[in-house]
């Protein structure tokens, strides 16, 4: 079990920090602003609090050290959802990782900002609240997808560094 955390935090955080670094490359690149952290982090504050949807979230109270939050809460996400990976793939995949379910499982982990975060942040379920949904939903499909890539390519530095 030990072993398990140990890949699902090294996959998870190696996966994070892909998708963050496609998210900046795309910023600095394209233009593309990236997922305010901040904001996320204030959500989690309110969530104490009992608010669970904001209406948007930009007109609530920030809270103390939101951003530290958010970002904390962006990489334990991503150590999660890597356990689960390694839970739904086994052990194998570890010693062979493969690209294919890898990105799978990092398009199917957009139900989570579709269903709970940007419901939350008042952009409605898949953001539908947004001024512009789909560009919305394609941002977010992208950044999960990097994810995904992310997963594998971690997996890939992991069976060199062990």
């Amino acid at each position: 079990m030990a072993e398990l955390l140990v890949d699902a935090l090294w996959l998870g955080v190696g996966a994070t920090a892909f998708m963050d670094v496609v998210a900046l490359a795309q910023r600095r690149v394209l233009g593309i602003p990236s997922l305010d952290y901040a904001l996320v982090g204030r959500w989690l504050g309110h969530l104490a609090g009992g608010t669970v949807v904001h209406r948007p979230i930009s007109g609530s109270a920030p809270i103390r050290a939101d951003t530290a939050l958010g970002w904390t809460f962006h990489y334990l996400t991503g150590v999660v959802f890597a356990l689960v990976f390694l839970v739904l793939v086994g052990s194998d995949w570890q010693q062979r990782p493969v690209f294919v379910p890898a990105l799978v499982f990092g398009v199917v982990t957009v139900l989570a900002p579709f269903l709970v975060l940007q419901p939350g942040l008042g952009a409605g379920i898949a953001a539908r609240r947004t001024p512009q949904p789909n560009i919305a939903r394609l941002r977010s499909l992208t950044a999960h997808a990097s994810f995904g890539i992310g997963l594998w390519v971690a997996g890939l530095g992991g069976m060199l560094a062990f």
